[in-house]
């Protein structure tokens, strides 16, 4: 599958909106607690403006958005950011889409900050073994006010790492 990882545009909130959700109800995460219940899910391109924010997006050849993810400073940490809403379709997984876009999500957050934080769940196991690979581990510490309460894994990486 040809595709191409590029910034979030406003005519991508929906679609990207819709990924999320997609992969919600997948894993049976369409409920208060998750992303599901976030207030700006549709409207990515209006809190994603700051510079040390920012969402990407997988888009096809043909124009469809079948994945994305955002980096997001934890409000009053300073230093530690979220990868934040890291969603892709089916179709993506497997071919090294997903492997880029971390990639570019966590060397664009080395430059503002020094640890990534994630909240996920314990039925994702695949997105477990995706995040360890990438250098993340699991944490204790739930950080900021995420709203995620449903979320029962966190992770945490050094940014200050090689890996």
């Amino acid at each position: 599958m040809d595709y191409i990882i590029r910034e979030l545009e406003a005519k991508d909130d929906k679609k990207i909106e819709a990924v999320i959700r997609a992969c919600l109800i997948e894993y049976g995460a369409n409920h208060d607690g998750t992303a599901w219940a976030d207030p700006h899910l549709g409207e990515f391109s209006t809190i994603y403006t700051d510079p040390k924010n920012k969402y990407w997006v997988i888009e096809t050849t043909d124009g469809r958005i079948v994945g994305g993810s955002g980096i997001g400073e934890i409000a009053g940490s300073g230093d530690i950011c979220e990868l934040q809403k890291m969603y892709c379709l089916p179709e993506i997984r497997g071919t090294g889409a997903a492997h880029k876009l971390i990639t570019i999500a966590l060397d664009y957050a080395k430059q503002f900050y020094k640890k990534c934080y994630l909240e996920t769940f314990s039925n994702m196991i695949p997105a477990h073994k995706f995040y360890k690979k990438h250098g993340f581990v699991l944490t204790d510490e739930r950080l900021g006010d995420t709203g995620h309460f449903a979320c029962d894994v966190l992770f945490i990486k050094d940014l200050t790492d090689q890996q």
